[in-house]
C-alpha cells in the first residue's frame, strides 16, 4: 500500500492548509480511511485563562474527519468539504493538553461519507467525540495545479 500522505493531493492539502498550520495541527495516516491528527493547547488556543476555546477543539476534529474521508478518496482524484458536523465536548481542553483526535471513515460512498472520530488528552481522557458527513468532488473543481 502506498503511502497516502505521500499522495499528490494530500501533500497539496497540507501546502495549502494555512489554517492547520495556524493553531500547530499536525496528522498521520494511519490507513486508508483512518488518520490521527494531533495539536497542543497552547494561548493562542485559550477562551479563558486555562480551557481552550470551542472552536479550536472542533478545528481539530473537523480536520482529522475531512482527512481521513481525504484518503479514502484522493486516489479517484476528488477532494472533500464538511456538509455536517456534530460534536459533543465531555470535558475541557486545558492549557498545555496535548490533544490526539482519531478519525474513521464508517461508510463512503461515490459522493458522500460518513465519519467519526473522538479526541482524547494526554491522559487518554475523552474530551470530545464527533461524527461528519462529507462530500467528495473532483479535485479540478479547486485546482487544476495539484499534479
Amino acid at each position: 500500500m502506498i503511502d497516502l500522505k505521500q499522495h499528490p493531493i494530500i501533500k497539496q492539502y497540507i501546502i495549502w492548509n494555512r489554517f492547520g498550520d495556524l493553531l500547530g495541527m499536525d496528522f498521520e495516516v494511519e490507513s486508508k480511511g483512518h488518520v490521527l491528527y494531533k495539536m497542543t493547547v497552547t494561548n493562542n488556543h485559550l477562551a479563558t485563562p486555562f480551557a481552550a476555546h470551542g472552536g479550536s477543539v472542533a478545528a481539530l476534529i473537523d480536520a482529522a474527519l475531512g482527512v481521513a474521508c481525504l484518503t479514502e478518496v484522493c486516489e479517484d482524484l476528488k477532494v472533500v468539504s464538511t456538509v455536517n458536523l456534530t460534536i459533543s465536548y465531555l470535558i475541557p481542553a486545558l492549557k498545555d493538553d496535548v490533544l490526539l483526535a482519531d478519525a474513521q471513515v464508517i461508510k463512503s460512498g461515490k459522493r458522500i461519507l460518513f465519519v467519526e472520530g473522538k479526541i482524547t488528552n494526554q491522559k487518554g481522557e475523552l474530551v470530545a467525540t464527533a461524527s461528519a458527513t462529507m462530500n467528495a468532488y473532483p479535485v479540478s473543481k479547486i485546482s487544476e495545479k495539484v499534479f
